[in-house]
């Protein structure tokens, strides 16, 4: 088919070059990275979006680089048993099934869709390939997008979108096509959770905050759980963090000792997430349903928890669990889910696993009574291990400054609490977002390996300014406040948070005595009124 050429193809860079049937790609670096190609594809795409909003529109756009994904490898490997194995082979479902590739039927693959691409029936079609490929493979049964013959789309725009999509080829014998898609399909969910800013960011956690959390974890063998996977973009990075560190190279299955865990509450975002899976070749338990009230794991004790938990959320149903058995530290607050999250972690926690996530800054230090109470429990219990403090401007959802809680169980020895404030560290990488650089990410997390290694013989790992190994009794003194500031020797108590936010939380914590105290009041004097003790009035 002869290729039309889009208006929008003429941002092409020199290393993206159009030829009558295919968009070239450059230079792919070892370690995963890219030329820059991913941005002008991204430009491209978003030119085509019209008045569509981002987030229907993230639904069309990733659902077609699935299908080119799917396609790609199918091929590849169905070439690959022609050459050892013979043609009849390349007609058996278990030889793709065995390398963890989905069987691509007849009108699912690249090249019934291109054929079909300027029809005016082109969403029937790629809504009947959606519908193939499930059928095929039931791993992806209720998964794959069908929304592309919605009256709503403008079906000019999605043939030139899928002319784009699928003209994408490599420059070099090296780099597969679905190793680039993989990396366009990462480049894409980052530039989504970008334009959708707080929206965006429920499904999509930072690559650098990944990368700190694995690297400091080291999950390679084992079961890792995520109670709040979204897409599961943790997942993916984390299985490129994994291969990379124990193959040197991104690309490949993840395999082995490693089972995945995992729960989403939105149906099209746990839609995506097992896409999401399939993109990057892991198979995993991702279950649909509100971890919370509907917990698909309830029996499952895991090695690892890694996650971005949602911060401050007030409407989570906390009033239909307040017998809950994994509230064993204390009821959380029914208006806060911070502490109902890290008591859900510390369930599943298997007798020697460690969990890594993220909550806000108001949670280590937050004086509500129900909330000091559970911080104070947990620390008694012995599972507080090491806090980190990072800086603000670091995740699409809030600007907040985040912290990473690290939990444990039977993990230390030495009855102390590692404190790290890393507010300092990162570099901005616009005018809102900041990142964490390779650099960073080794600092804190070698801090804290080496004082993991060195627990049992007791070895400082004090750096003023920069982190403590502080004992559980100092933590004692100061009400079980686990502020890195407050232990690692910063003189200004400053903690990033934003004024308005501050001003709420007070504001909360001030009246709730006064509520409390009136509450008393009313039972006290109501008391003493029925035996006769109190008078109202004069």
């Amino acid at each position: 088919m002869e290729f039309v050429k889009s208006p929008v193809f003429a941002t092409l860079p020199k290393h993206v070059r159009m030829s009558k049937t295919a968009v070239v790609v450059g230079t792919r670096h070892n370690d995963g990275a890219t030329t820059g190609y991913e941005a002008n594809l991204w430009a491209m795409a978003d030119a085509l979006r019209g008045s569509m909003d981002a987030a229907e529109y993230r639904h069309v756009v990733l659902g077609r680089i699935f299908l080119k994904y799917t396609s790609d490898a199918f091929e590849e490997r169905c070439a690959t048993v022609q050459t050892e194995l013979g043609k009849e082979a390349a007609e058996e479902h278990d030889e793709f099934i065995a390398e963890n590739t989905f069987w691509v039927p007849n009108e699912a693959r690249c090249a019934c869709l291109r054929a079909e691409a300027r029809q005016p029936t082109v969403g029937q079609t790629v809504d009947r390939a959606m519908v193939a490929i499930e059928r095929d493979n039931p791993a992806l049964k209720g998964v794959l997008p069908q929304v592309y013959a919605r009256p709503a789309l403008d079906m000019l725009r999605l043939g030139q979108l899928f002319d784009m999509v699928g003209s994408i080829r490599v420059g070099d014998a090296e780099a597969p096509s679905k190793d680039v898609l993989r990396s366009v399909y990462e480049y894409f969910f980052f530039q989504f959770a970008s334009t959708e800013g707080k929206r965006g960011g429920e499904f999509h956690t930072p690559r650098c905050v990944v990368r700190l959390l694995a690297h400091m974890l080291e999950p390679y063998r084992g079961r890792i759980y995520d109670p709040f996977c979204g897409s599961s973009g943790m997942f993916a990075q984390l299985a490129a963090y994994i291969r990379a560190q124990i193959t040197g190279n991104v690309s490949g299955q993840v395999r082995g000792d490693i089972l995945i865990y995992g729960q989403e509450s939105h149906y099209k975002t746990w839609r995506l997430a097992k896409i999401n899976l399939a993109i990057w070749g892991i198979g995993g338990q991702i279950a649909h349903g509100d971890s919370f009230h509907n917990d698909r794991h309830s029996e499952l004790k895991t090695d690892y928890i890694l996650a971005n938990l949602p911060l401050n959320v007030s409407n989570w149903g906390g009033e239909r669990l307040t017998g809950d058995p994994r509230w064993r530290y204390g009821v959380p607050p029914k208006r806060d889910a911070n502490f109902a999250w890290g008591q859900h972690t510390v369930h599943h926690l298997a007798p020697n696993g460690i969990a890594g996530f993220v909550l806000t800054n108001v949670s280590m230090s937050s004086h509500q009574s129900s909330k000091e109470r559970i911080r104070a429990n947990l620390n008694e219990a012995d599972f507080v291990d090491c806090m980190v403090a990072l800086s603000g401007q670091l995740f699409y959802s809030t600007q907040i400054p985040a912290r990473l809680w690290f939990l444990a169980r039977g993990h230390r020895e030495c009855g102390e609490i590692l404190f790290i404030d890393a507010r300092k560290l990162g570099r901005m990488v616009d005018r809102t977002h900041r990142d964490l650089t390779g650099e960073d990410v080794a600092q804190i997390a070698d801090t804290c390996r080496a004082w993991w290694a060195d627990a049992a013989e007791n070895v400082s790992a004090d750096i003023s300014g920069f982190c403590k190994s502080t004992s559980l009794d100092e933590v004692r003194k100061y009400s079980y406040v686990l502020t890195p500031c407050r232990y690692v020797g910063i003189e200004s108590q400053d903690d990033d948070e934003p004024f308005e936010d501050k001003m709420t939380r007070l504001e909360l914590e001030l009246r709730e005595p006064q509520v409390n105290g009136n509450r008393l009041d009313a039972a006290v004097s109501k008391n003493l009124e029925r035996l006769g003790l109190w008078r109202q009035g004069p």
